[in-house]
């Protein structure tokens, strides 16, 4: 006689915490060791169609990074960084760019002294960079201004953060 497993509406549950139970608990974040010019501390940006993967980033101040930005999505995007003032400027420029192409062109631009980080990842690419944060740097923040994408919420906060912290 055969015999037949029946999953009550519960059942799929049951299987997912055993297996969870069985796959062991996710190793620990490690606490924050801020980097140096000698030894940067790695982190990751990846840009999604329409959002930043982790949609926030930590940061020591005055360590120095290396920035990897991973585009995972389809179509081109950029990595601004910095504060409302700067964010403002490259939507502004983006915008009044005539009939841009998707993605910037060489002709966009912001006005002199608008301080800022712009890193632009076709779809697939990674572009590294090595970035010291400012020691004194307010608020800052992290915008993709290709054409629509900043109004599709295309956002990233960056935080603060003390050494040793654990995120």
């Amino acid at each position: 006689m055969a015999t037949s497993l029946r999953l009550t509406a519960g059942g799929p549950i049951l299987v997912a915490l055993i297996i969870t139970a069985c796959a062991g608990a996710p190793a620990a974040t490690p606490p924050i060791s801020p980097g140096t010019s000698a030894t940067p501390r790695e982190v990751n940006i990846i840009a999604v169609d329409y959002s930043y993967e982790p949609a926030e980033i930590d940061l020591v101040r005055g360590e120095t990074v290396l920035l990897h930005v991973i585009n995972a999505g389809l179509v081109v995007h950029e990595v601004v960084i910095g504060d409302m003032t700067v964010q403002a400027a490259w939507e502004s420029a983006e915008a009044a760019a005539a009939n841009p192409p998707p993605g910037p062109t060489p002709i966009v631009s912001v006005p002199p002294g608008t301080a800022g980080i712009r890193i632009v990842v076709e779809s697939g690419q990674l572009v590294s960079l090595l970035w010291t944060v400012p020691t004194n740097p307010g608020a800052l923040l992290i915008g993709c201004h290709i054409p629509g994408h900043w109004a599709k919420g295309m956002q990233a906060a960056i935080r603060f953060v003390s050494p040793g912290m654990v995120p």
